[in-house]
């Protein structure tokens, strides 16, 4: 992003950069991350086939909105909500910003692995033979206590320093060079993993409906999942709206955005799954299953940790890039609406979040014991926000964007260089209707369902 010479807000040099960058989230850790191991622990299609129905109807509509929403009002979620809703409205872009915020706080650390798996790679260690040393390696990292909180601590500061120094264009440019090349990564470690013995059983796991397995808790995390593929709802997805140049036409660029979150989603659980199964891994291993199982892969490759440098630079930059979206957004918001110069908000939102998230770094190891609502302070900020804060903040998109604020909305819709389906009054039609009758009730009755109430 180049800031402007007659505005404070910065432009997405170019729709590629924007849709790069918006699908980071899902292409780096949403994906490669976290995908595999939800899918693992709902049962493979039981959570894979309703996700792409919820990113497909609800994720599209409402990254629709919500990137109108910001761009229509030229600010974050708590400066558009009031802006094109009315004050009474602002709550939900309060509980946007805080979801956001809360998202980082385990997501750091996350992020924290990242750096240590790479500069493991760089020294060699990336690629591991011993299959069965793979699970006890990162149990035994995770749980060091020091070891993942300094990682964590290195991985903020990386993301503080690139929001302080306001270098966003060089992570738009790298990231048209490292996305693509994570793409081709993925690809090449799929058909590697395909050839192992017993691959396919994961392949199956994945995609062969069970529908005797559906529970009301698997479909609350594929809506949840999906959410957070997307980032919808957290509000760093209208902070990036806001961006937006008024040539681009934001359901096009939505759609592309949406296509690579399943498509990297997808293709995450078919870089990880069958590599599980092949080596007898459990599939419900929890946060931890990519890393557990990676370093095997790439013992199984020839220059396997040439490949592991590459995957984790990769990874890394992805897990940067997002991060540095939701860093932005929380520090905008103090510089917003706190008139916090942009130093300072760096610094407390970086303090803030680095003490949450020394809490989260040492959910694995000294702080295992410790528990809010039975979850530990890691569980209960990736529940908290994917299942409550975005499903929220999604509420809120629908009825601010297609009933609220509509009028600007479709007016924002309709701008852009291209036309045709995405513009016609029959797709802005369904947009709406998905938006104020569709999304409210299944976000309701999925929810209310996960929780027990029927």
């Amino acid at each position: 992003m180049d800031a402007s010479p007659s505005a404070s807000r910065s432009v997405w040099t170019s729709r590629l950069g924007f849709i790069l960058a918006s699908a980071g989230s899902a292409v780096g850790l949403g994906a490669i991350w976290k995908f595999p191991y939800m899918a693992g622990t709902n049962g493979g299609s039981v959570f894979l086939l309703p996700y792409v129905f919820f990113t497909l109807t609800i994720g599209l509509a409402l990254l629709i909105g919500e990137m109108a929403m910001g761009r229509s009002a030229k600010g974050g979620a708590a400066t558009a909500y009031a802006k094109l809703a009315g004050r009474a409205w602002a709550p939900f872009g309060l509980i946007s910003v805080a979801t956001g915020y809360f998202v980082l706080a385990f997501y750091s650390v996350v992020g924290g692995w990242c750096v240590y798996y790479l500069a493991q790679a760089v020294v060699g260690n990336g690629a591991v033979t011993d299959p069965s040393a793979m699970r006890s390696a990162f149990e035994t990292f995770s749980s060091a206590g020091t070891l993942p909180v300094l990682c964590h601590v290195v991985f903020l500061s990386a993301t503080a320093g690139v929001v302080l120094c306001g270098v966003e264009k060089g992570i738009e440019r790298v990231s048209k060079v490292l996305m693509p090349l994570l793409f081709i990564l993925m690809c090449v470690l799929i058909v590697r993993g395909l050839t192992l013995p017993g691959a396919f059983d994961g392949v199956r796991f994945l995609f062969t409906p069970d529908p005797s397995a559906f529970t009301g808790e698997a479909l609350l995390n594929a809506m949840g999942f999906a959410f957070f593929s997307l980032s919808v709802g957290s509000g760093s997805m209208m902070n990036y709206g806001s961006y937006l140049s008024s040539r681009v036409n934001i359901p096009t660029s939505t759609a592309w955005v949406v296509f690579l979150a399943i498509l990297s989603s997808i293709l995450g659980g078919l870089m990880i799954m069958p590599a599980v199964f092949a080596f007898g891994l459990s599939p419900d291993a929890g946060p931890g299953l990519t890393f557990a199982t990676m370093p095997a892969v790439f013992g199984q490759l020839p220059m396997g940790d040439l490949f592991a440098v590459a995957f984790y630079l990769c990874l890394f930059v992805a897990a940067l890039t997002s991060a540095i979206s939701i860093f932005e957004m929380s520090s905008q918001y103090l510089v917003d609406e706190w008139n916090f110069t942009r130093r300072n908000a760096v610094l407390l939102v970086g303090t803030t979040l680095g003490i949450l998230g020394i809490l989260s770094a040492l959910s694995f190891g000294p702080l295992k014991d410790v528990t809010l609502f039975g979850k530990t302070f890691f569980d209960l900020f990736d529940y908290a926000t994917s299942n409550i804060g975005m499903p929220i903040g999604c509420l809120g998109i629908a009825l601010a964007a297609g009933w609220a604020a509509w009028p600007k909305i479709e007016a924002e819709l309709r701008t852009g260089a291209e036309a045709g389906f995405w513009r016609s009054a029959g797709f802005l039609t369904f947009l709406r209707v998905v938006m104020v009758v569709f999304s409210p009730i299944v976000i309701l009755v999925v929810t209310a369902k996960a929780i027990g109430l029927f």
